[in-house]
């Protein structure tokens, strides 16, 4: 088998192993399954979203403590696409995250609009996450029963970044302040500084 043709199956069974490895880590997360969800991390990782910047272990332990305080979350998933860099990789895909929560007393649903970029690493053969990051680019909230109304005051919302101003809303409501400084759409400085930091983490520029 020409070498070309070698590399070429190599770089085709990294490419599933770490589109795997992040659908892994958030059904995971969906489903409660603590152990294998820290299991797609390494001790050094680092996540960094909105309601925690922590380990990726910590992160674990911190998303199975939210979800035993009945803040819930799935996550709707799009395409992954895998940059490959040697033994170092990025992934990055669309997501949106749905959070249950009662507002005033009504069900609602907030939806927050997600890019994540994941680094993942192989050592000693195995392919695990080292980091995992989100570029924010919308949220929105809907009754959970149609027919409702779901009012939020604009001057509750004065200062909120309008990238996740209701996501900031809400966790803050919930006992998780967000910050005001993560990477969004509506700040294009702090997304191409993440894209620089992740792309540079793997030794490529970002693509233009």
């Amino acid at each position: 088998m020409p070498e070309s043709l070698q590399q070429a199956v190599r770089d085709a069974a990294d490419v599933s192993a770490i589109t795997q490895l992040v659908l892994r880590e958030r059904l995971s997360r969906d489903l409660g399954l603590w152990e294998q969800m820290r299991d797609c991390y390494h001790p050094d990782s680092v996540v960094r979203i909105s309601w925690i910047e922590a380990s990726g272990p910590e992160f674990v332990r911190r998303s199975q403590e939210m979800a035993e305080r009945n803040v819930q979350a799935s996550h709707r998933l799009g395409p992954v696409a895998v940059t490959l860099a040697g033994g170092r990789a990025i992934a990055q895909l669309g997501a949106i995250v749905d959070v249950p929560f009662k507002l005033d007393n009504t069900d609602v649903m907030l939806s927050s609009h997600v890019r994540l970029l994941l680094r993942a690493e192989r050592r000693e053969g195995v392919w695990r996450l080292s980091g995992f990051d989100a570029v924010y680019v919308r949220d929105e909230i809907a009754p959970a029963i149609p027919g409702q109304i779901v009012v939020v005051e604009p001057e509750a919302l004065t200062g909120l970044r309008p990238s996740y101003r209701l996501l900031s809303y809400c966790f803050a409501k919930a006992g998780y302040p967000v910050p005001d400084n993560l990477a969004g759409v509506d700040r294009p400085d702090l997304v191409d500084a993440l894209t620089a930091e992740v792309y540079g983490w793997v030794g490529l520029a970002p693509p233009r």
